[in-house]
């Protein structure tokens, strides 16, 4: 059994998505350590399968990477060199490039080292994996793994997952509920307050509760969303609490952020307010029973843009909070939509017990 590193050093949202690779590495791992960025880091301490996380902030990864110190790289390559790890797999999107970590592996005496890789690796890569078209991106970090010897095993059926949540019925009240996470890493991925405060309103005079969640820089976004219609948890749960609020969920309405993909990885079905800015194909929520909403041929589509090109934000801001509304209740009756995508479902083990 080897010592593995798994690599994936960018955001909450993409160290959640690649836990189905993480575990196949641990089921052929006796020692499994994640090197991930400062804002992945919460993401890496609840996935499966992680037996150490490691911090690091690299300057090739981010939207406002640190510049390179030579001190910096020599104190990262000397932690990772004392752990000796037998193999590495490094996972990155599909625009980015894994050499830049590959030579720092090859400096800490990682000897065998696994990536997807379009450039010429020289000797930095030993198995250059080619990403195959399309793929989402949960499901190509499980292709890379596969081919860098690390199955799944035949119990796990490759969604996403975290540790069980704690219960939190004492913060969010009792079920049922509707989860409204207004935030978004990037402003061009974001719906505005005005659409989602009316979509807490049309989902309150329909009858049901609503949560609305948000972390501590995000409290007057969630206060102005919440207004008088909704429990405003803005800056009251860290990741492994906000779990536990949107395990215990009907649905969450959110944009391609990070809350969308660990709502999928406790099985909760997700309305998904997806700015085209980046591919749904590659992005939408994995796994779980969801509703695409968005204009996925605006203008900006596959423009990669963090502030929203086009006046008005038009693939997000012309929705409705009635049309929100509507896909919440299709999702939960089990109603596809247009854009829709309903997987089978698996058992339910979303609800928090009593």
């Amino acid at each position: 059994m080897t010592r593995t590193l798994v690599v994936r050093l960018d955001s909450t949202g993409d160290v959640l998505l690649a836990g189905p690779a993480v575990r196949a590495v641990a089921a052929s791992s006796a020692y499994v350590a994640m090197l991930c960025g400062p804002q992945g880091a919460a993401a890496a301490e609840i996935l499966p399968g992680v037996d150490r996380t490691i911090v690091w902030e690299a300057p090739w990864v981010g939207f406002d990477p640190p510049p390179l110190d030579p001190d910096d790289v020599r104190a990262v390559v000397g932690d990772l060199a004392r752990l000796r790890f037998d193999r590495a797999v490094v996972l990155t999107s599909f625009h980015q490039s894994p050499l830049p970590t590959a030579l720092l592996l090859r400096l800490a005496g990682v000897a065998a080292i696994a990536a997807d890789c379009e450039d010429y690796p020289g000797s930095l890569v030993d198995l250059r994996h080619r990403r195959a078209p399309g793929r989402h991106e949960a499901e190509a970090a499980l292709d890379l793994t596969r081919a860098a010897g690390f199955p799944l095993p035949p119990h796990d059926d490759g969604r996403l997952r975290v540790l069980p949540p704690p219960d939190l019925r004492h913060l969010t009240g009792p079920d049922p509920y509707v989860v409204v996470h207004p935030g978004a890493a990037v402003p061009a991925r974001a719906t505005g307050p005005a659409v989602l405060a009316a979509a807490v309103r049309a989902l309150a005079g329909s009858g049901r509760r609503v949560v609305v969640t948000g972390g501590p820089a995000e409290k007057e976004l969630t206060a102005e969303v919440a207004g008088a219609h909704a429990l405003d948890l803005g800056g009251r749960t860290d990741l492994r609490a906000l779990s536990a609020v949107l395990a215990a969920a009907d649905a969450v309405v959110a944009g391609n952020t990070g809350p969308a993909h660990l709502a999928a990885a406790v099985g909760t079905p997700v309305v998904s307010l997806f700015s085209p800015v980046v591919p749904a194909e590659r992005w939408r929520p994995f796994g779980v029973p969801h509703l695409l909403l968005g204009r996925q041929d605006a203008p900006c589509a596959a423009s990669r843009a963090r502030v929203c090109p086009v006046e008005g934000h038009p693939c997000l801001d012309t929705l409705t909070g009635a049309q929100i509304a509507a896909a919440v209740d299709r999702l939960t009756s089990g109603v596809p939509g247009p854009g829709g995508q309903f997987p089978p479902a698996r058992p339910s083990t979303r609800k928090v017990s009593s």
